[in-house]
């Protein structure tokens, strides 16, 4: 059995994640931009933290598996 977890999310977050697509911070005019379609270099290097932060959270500390 292989353990798909990490794909999955891996995949998941960078979709959600990506600047612009459904949020970007910081944003052209505010703080925070809903859908815009454009982005920054600080917008990018703020979404890749937090891609790396919450796929720790997910993979490393709370350990999250799923066998297929």
């Amino acid at each position: 059995m292989k353990d798909w977890a990490a794909p999955i999310i891996a995949t998941a977050l960078f979709a959600f994640l990506c600047p612009g697509l459904i949020f970007q911070m910081p944003g052209k005019n505010r703080p925070l931009d809903f859908m815009n379609m454009k982005t920054t270099i600080i917008s990018m290097l703020l979404h890749t933290l937090f891609f790396a932060l919450f796929l720790m959270l997910l993979l490393v500390i709370l350990n999250i598996h799923l066998y297929a």
